[in-house]
């Protein structure tokens, strides 16, 4: 496949529709989260088959499940219109929603700190995506890429079931399951990219035989099924043992930041991109993740007042 092929990018639908993503990924954990906890079991046992299958009987969870689709596919539409590295930190902005979304459950209005992690957050966010809009590519992705990421997503398999095999028997920590849900949803977005990107080349090309080129396609679709499924169970057990505001933090943090690095070391959005580009890019990824962690920090100080 010609790798210097370049496709028609669209940055203002792909961030509309990754912040349309954002706000009903809010929406749909909220009501997964709710749905946990309304399964104690779930809390004391962890996930287990009888605990999945109890939420599968409890329509809040139900009903975030089909919100978080609903989101799922908003993502996917957003990447077939812009490069991975614009799209995916759009994300952060669900911890705005997060906010106020808490705001309106709990009758109370963000704190100052909060607003102001808020501002950070978007601001860094705002920064880094206007670089990237304006210095990113989207092309097609060559044969020698994909492999790169199913091999790097392998890799990664591997190290996590030897990690929870390991921390099995001291207890795995609580918020190794948020990472472990923003790692493999990166996987999904990006493989999803890939995706998107060699069905356009195909029929642009008209080449829709089954080809080494395009099993590869197909195993991508396959990773995605398999990242896709373990991301939704590590979120799942997230819930059990966090509250919606962590499991979302860490969700736009290590999703974007995940997707943001393969984007440019393995899909070569930035190729191209001048030097001081990608300064901008660290400081601006810097302020968001600070913005998160101070978000994280205002938040838990009201809880541990009372």
């Amino acid at each position: 496949m010609n790798t210097s092929t370049t496709l028609e990018s669209f940055p203002v639908i792909g961030i509309a529709l990754a912040v349309v993503s954002a706000a009903l990924l809010t929406v749909g954990n909220f009501l997964q989260a709710r749905g946990v906890a309304s399964r104690p079991q779930a809390h004391q046992a962890g996930l287990g088959v009888s605990q999945i299958l109890s939420l599968l009987r409890t329509p809040v969870w139900l009903a975030g499940s089909v919100v978080f689709g609903v989101a799922i596919l908003a993502q996917l539409a957003a990447l077939a219109f812009a490069p991975l590295i614009v799209v995916q930190p759009v994300g952060v902005v669900a911890l705005v929603f997060a906010s106020i979304l808490t705001a309106i459950v709990t009758r109370q209005a963000p704190n100052l700190r909060e607003i102001l992690a808020i501002v950070l957050c978007v601001g860094s966010l705002t920064v880094f995506v206007s670089v990237a809009a304006s210095v990113s590519v989207q092309k097609a992705i060559s044969d020698r890429e994909l492999i790169a990421v199913l091999i790097v997503l392998l890799s990664v398999l591997l190290v996590t079931f030897v990690g929870l095999l390991f921390t099995r028997r001291r207890g795995t920590p609580a918020f190794a399951y948020v990472l472990l849900g923003g790692l493999y949803a990166a996987f999904v977005a990006t493989l999803g990219k890939t995706v998107l990107l060699r069905i356009q080349t195909a029929l642009h090309s008209d080449n829709l035989g089954l080809d080494n080129t395009n099993l590869l396609t197909i195993a991508c679709v396959v990773g995605i099924g398999v990242a896709g499924a373990l991301s939704i169970y590590f979120v799942q057990t997230a819930h059990t043992n966090n509250n919606p505001q962590t499991v979302v933090a860490g969700l736009t943090v290590v999703d974007p930041c995940v997707a943001v690095a393969l984007g440019i070391l393995l899909l070569n959005e930035a190729a191209g991109a001048p030097a001081w580009s990608f300064v901008v890019f660290a400081i601006a990824g810097a302020g968001a993740i600070w913005g998160v962690r101070l978000l994280a920090r205002a938040q838990r100080e009201p809880e541990a007042a009372h």
